[in-house]
């Protein structure tokens, strides 16, 4: 019989604790290890760009280091970590968009091309209006929106991030969507493009 056996791995939760305790590097250096790849991967998802997303995963993992004394437990490590890289994501994007609009009211002046821009023009309203929305609901609600139709995530994988059953987030979706809905039309007129289909533009 063969006596050998591999090490048992060392939970999240425990490898946290005895990093605070030691500040060893090694410590952290583990849950780096674990985590690292997923970190880009869900960056590059997102960002859609390499160098981008090397340098998103890098700062994501400086907030979790200075960070990771304020982990409270009260969910999963990896959907804290989920949610840091998820909400750093999400800002990038909105600086980048910023970033362009500025560029293009420097353009401001030049000769116009000649173009109906009546839909796309309707399209970015609904989209402004929509975001705005976004801002007025909890956190969490924003978050299993854009992961459901911006991401394009299955509630099997939605459900594994917040740690909650499938039929939660079933009911989460509907009541986040409810409350847009209905903030939306408390604002603006009629919503006359679908929830889903907007939310998959939003930066």
């Amino acid at each position: 019989m063969n006596s050998t056996a591999r090490p048992k791995k060392i939970p999240d939760d425990e490898l946290i604790d005895l990093y605070l305790a030691s500040q060893s590097q090694e410590h952290f250096s583990m849950l780096y290890g674990r985590y690292s790849d997923k970190v880009y991967s869900k960056c590059l998802s997102l960002l859609k760009n390499e160098a981008a997303a090397q340098d998103a995963a890098q700062d994501v993992f400086l907030k979790i280091f200075l960070n990771l004394a304020k982990f409270n437990k009260k969910s999963r490590f990896s959907t804290w970590v989920y949610s840091i890289t998820y909400n750093y994501c999400i800002d990038y994007l909105r600086r980048k968009k910023k970033e362009k609009t500025i560029l293009t009211d420097e353009e401001e002046g030049k000769d116009p091309i000649e173009e109906d821009f009546d839909e796309k023009e309707i399209l970015e309203m609904e989209i402004e209006r929509l975001a705005f929305i976004l801002d007025k609901i909890p956190p969490e609600d924003k978050m299993v929106l854009l992961m459901k139709y911006r991401e394009d995530l299955s509630i099997k994988d939605i459900s594994k991030a917040f740690d909650k059953s499938e039929s939660a987030i079933k009911m989460k979706l509907k009541r986040a969507k409810n409350k847009v809905r209905k903030l939306y039309n408390e604002n603006f007129d009629t919503m006359v493009i679908s929830l889903g289909f907007l939310l998959a533009f939003i930066q």
